[in-house]
């Protein structure tokens, strides 16, 4: 099997060369345990902290695969009720082959209206992430201003769409770059983008929400927190979600939070590892809505399992749209 390890932590933003690739021989099968072969793997901003430091997760060990969620068939089976053939979603890590433990696999049934991959995308952990953050955490209502950070990405543009479902009178997104800022508004059909790349950041949210947010789902962190606490309307909430603006390198706090004493804010951060047990109401309420195709779940493919450091630095240059995945 072919797979992708860490060789030496970085100092700052990580670079291709903190990775390995290495050829080893495929364990042997004990009983109770699956060989896989992934069809997709998951790549997300929370690994990028973790090449360094533990964070609600341990640090990646130096040496061995990067811990991943993959998509894939069973290619030979020593556990009860599994045969070759059959779907999963698994812990399978960068690698093209995974032997896995039967219990930490999760049947699931691709079909034309959710592919495999969509359990790594709107019908996975993204999915529910952005479901918890906007419905449960930040409580969206009807009618109300809502705005999501890094709104081209894999939790940010389900939190988006979710909203706009939800009935929010106006979602606004934020990006990086003209052609992302007109795929929010196009392709996503969110109300207005703001190209952060593009200069006069704050004045561009203000034009596009003049009396203010209800509502903030945050994708970025730094500035972006910053520019929120000074957009929000009085008893507005915040879903802290992620800070990828402050991943790789050191950055200030927000110099306004005096902002959620005055607005009486609430700014509630949150896992989604917290609220798994939701994961059956957010299938009921996210499945109709891809079916129907008034969700859409695009990806970035990145070829080949050697391809995965590639994907993951794609996710702080902003070079990717949607979920980013490798194809071993």
């Amino acid at each position: 099997m072919r797979e992708v390890v860490l060789t030496r932590r970085p100092s700052g933003r990580p670079t291709a060369g903190c990775f390995d690739v290495i050829d080893r021989p495929v364990p042997g099968l004990t009983a109770g345990c699956l060989l896989m072969r992934a069809a997709a793997i998951s790549v997300d901003p929370s690994m990028i902290p973790r090449l360094t430091v533990a964070t609600y997760a341990p640090a990646f060990q130096l040496g061995t695969a990067i811990e991943a969620r993959a998509v894939g068939q069973v290619v030979r089976s020593a556990a009860d009720g599994w045969e070759e053939g059959d779907w999963a979603l698994f812990p399978g890590g960068w690698r093209d082959l995974a032997v896995v433990e039967a219990g930490s696999a999760l049947r699931i049934h691709p079909s034309d209206a959710l592919p495999a991959h969509m359990w790594l995308h709107a019908f996975g952990v993204p999915g529910l992430t952005a479901y918890i953050g906007l419905l449960k955490v930040a409580q969206v209502q009807p009618g109300e201003t809502v705005w999501v950070s890094a709104a081209a990405g894999a939790v940010g543009s389900v939190a988006a769409q979710l909203a706009r479902a939800r009935g929010a009178g106006m979602v606004i997104g934020s990006t990086g770059g003209t052609d992302k800022a007109r795929y929010l508004t196009e392709t996503l059909g969110l109300d207005a983008a703001v190209d952060y790349r593009a200069g006069r950041f704050r004045e561009q949210l203000r034009q596009a929400a003049p009396e203010g947010i209800h509502v903030y789902f945050d994708n970025v962190g730094g500035d972006h927190l910053e520019a929120a606490l000074d957009i929000m309307r009085i008893g507005g909430r915040i879903a802290a979600c992620g800070m990828i603006s402050g991943y790789g390198v050191r950055q200030p706090g927000p110099a306004n939070l005096a902002e959620i004493i005055v607005k009486r804010l609430r700014l509630e951060g949150f896992l989604v590892l917290d609220h798994l047990h939701r994961r059956a109401e957010f299938e009921a309420e996210v499945a109709p809505l891809l079916e129907a195709g008034r969700l859409r779940a695009d990806v970035t493919i990145f070829e080949g399992i050697d391809s995965a450091p590639e994907a993951l630095l794609s996710l702080l240059d902003g070079t990717k749209i949607g979920k980013a995945l490798v194809r071993p």
